[in-house]
């Protein structure tokens, strides 16, 4: 690989994925304040899913050389996302949790990089958190402007990381974990293709999401 850091590398090489994904017409439309708090909470509810995949499997990765040191309990979001959800859907929220095509395939191939290609599960392991901590927080200030959700309460709680106290020097550790990845360049290239995957997966997710949330012509 040439002289840039791996982490200006995997940035660099899945820019063009990443805008495509962070300007879909679901995500647009949401952001915009176009869209109800329905389209809002069935994100949520996807939003679930593939964190479900995530951190299900980081416990039994947390001693794996590759993605071991990337296992951090502080980035957890499954819990605030359940507080979300019950704020949004009830009490009985899981009776209703249906997950998209889209989010089947994207939670699928999660869990398939967890329990086969570790390498692979912190592609998505960085697509997710450093996009929670970064973009992530645009949401949460249109979620509170939109539906007057409590600042950084019930509703936006997955968006809040209380063990980050510090969210852009967590963010340059971050990056220097990915510049020591245990892994050489092939397989960095084959981390950096994931990458790329990860984005196209959740791209996917937004589509779907924007065909069962049309805007009213």
């Amino acid at each position: 690989m040439d002289s840039f850091s791996f982490s200006t590398l995997i940035r660099t090489a899945s820019h063009e994925q990443h805008v495509e994904a962070e300007t879909s017409t679901f995500m647009s439309d949401l952001l915009g304040g176009r869209l109800g708090v329905a389209a809002y909470a069935r994100y949520t509810e996807q939003l679930w899913f593939v964190y479900e995949a995530l951190e299900g499997e980081a416990e039994r990765l947390a001693s794996d050389p590759v993605a071991g040191p990337f296992v951090r309990p502080e980035l957890y979001r499954l819990a605030a996302l359940e507080l979300d959800l019950a704020h949004l859907r009830g009490p009985r929220w899981r009776a209703g949790l249906t997950a998209l095509s889209a989010t089947r395939a994207y939670a699928d191939r999660v869990r398939e990089c967890a329990e086969r290609w570790p390498a692979g599960y912190i592609a998505h392991h960085y697509t997710r958190y450093l996009g929670d901590l970064s973009g992530g927080q645009i949401i949460r200030d249109r979620a509170e402007r939109t539906w007057g959700f409590a600042k950084k309460g019930d509703g936006v709680r997955f968006y809040v990381f209380e063990g980050i106290p510090n969210p852009a020097a967590f963010k340059r550790g971050y990056r220097e974990l990915l510049d020591t990845v245990a892994a050489d360049d092939l397989e960095k290239q084959r981390i950096i293709a994931e990458c790329k995957r990860a984005f196209a997966l959740n791209t996917a997710l937004f589509r779907e999401l924007g065909e069962e949330f049309p805007l009213s012509a």
